[in-house]
């Protein structure tokens, strides 16, 4: 938290079944105090788990976190497709093909690595300017292109006659919607996602992670801020730099400050433990990116 009272950081919400992000957002702003909120990657309402919600300064870093990889337990329900690739959708196909455990190992491995993915069609993605969940819900098909994403990992932890779960990590863009789908065409089969749970995001996992009704019980901003991951939390992957206070001072007024012997490329600035800046390293001078007033 600022000297002024402002809290700034980052808080891990649990986000239950049947609510959106943006309502979890809109209770987390109203403890915040008038600081900017915002969070890392949403999660659809039949979705739950880890869910960052961005505090005060912490929004500057929400870029770094909607590149970070991701890990999804998911159950997948054979034998019914279903218009938005999950439980809450409509039935638009059935399949009588039901996949074993052997038929599921054999085909995994194919998903996993750099492969080609079609979103779904009830998905933010724009077309022709419009969302195509929005076309979608108008009864139109949104014509969207196939695109590369990473999947990591892919493991089967159980499977019956009737679905499927796994776990996934998976980076930037893929729709485990998808992949669900895409499972089951691949065994000849349909099918959806029965539920889905993220546990991790970057950094944080579900440890670090808050049932909604204990943020709702915090009352007021100093609670949240007791309760706040540090802003830099996102960025440790990044070298730092110390800094003298004028150095820091400097750097907050967008001066470039020496950096005798640092390597090129982009620092966390620190006076201190106080993360002053992202700061990008050339010539020997360290120049600011995004100061952070905290």
């Amino acid at each position: 938290m600022s000297e002024c009272g402002t809290p700034h950081g980052w808080l891990v919400v649990d986000k239950p079944r049947g609510i959106t992000s943006a309502r979890v957002v809109a209770r987390v702003k109203a403890l915040a105090g008038g600081a900017k909120v915002g969070h890392a990657g949403t999660l659809d309402p039949m979705a739950t788990g880890v869910l960052p919600v961005a505090v005060g300064e912490a929004t500057k870093t929400v870029s770094f976190m909607m590149d970070a990889p991701k890990r999804y337990r998911f159950g997948v329900r054979w034998g019914e497709q279903r218009d938005t690739d999950d439980a809450e959708g409509r039935v638009i196909a059935t399949g009588e093909a039901r996949p074993g455990k052997a038929e599921l190992t054999r085909l995994l491995p194919r998903f996993i690595g750099d492969i080609e993915q079609v979103p779904p069609a009830y998905s933010a993605l724009k077309v022709g300017g419009e969302r195509a969940y929005a076309l979608a819900r108008r009864g139109e098909q949104p014509e969207l292109a196939a695109r590369t994403v990473r999947v990591s990992s892919l493991v089967l932890t159980e499977a019956d006659a009737d679905g499927a779960a796994f776990e996934v990590e998976c980076g930037k863009g893929t729709y485990v919607r998808a992949l669900a789908r895409d499972i089951a065409e691949a065994c000849g089969t349909v099918g959806h996602v029965d539920w889905l749970h993220r546990a991790a995001v970057g950094p944080f996992t579900e440890t670090d992670a808050n049932p909604l009704d204990k943020v709702d019980a915090l009352g007021h901003s100093l609670a949240l801020a007791e309760s706040l991951l540090p802003v830099d939390a996102v960025l440790a992957d990044i070298p730092a730099l110390l800094l003298t206070a004028r150095e820091a001072d400097r750097l907050c007024h967008g001066q470039a400050v020496p950096a005798p012997g640092a390597a090129p490329g982009r620092v966390r600035a620190m006076a201190g433990s106080r993360l002053v800046a992202l700061a990008e390293i050339g010539a020997g001078r360290a120049r600011p990116l995004r100061v952070f007033n905290m």
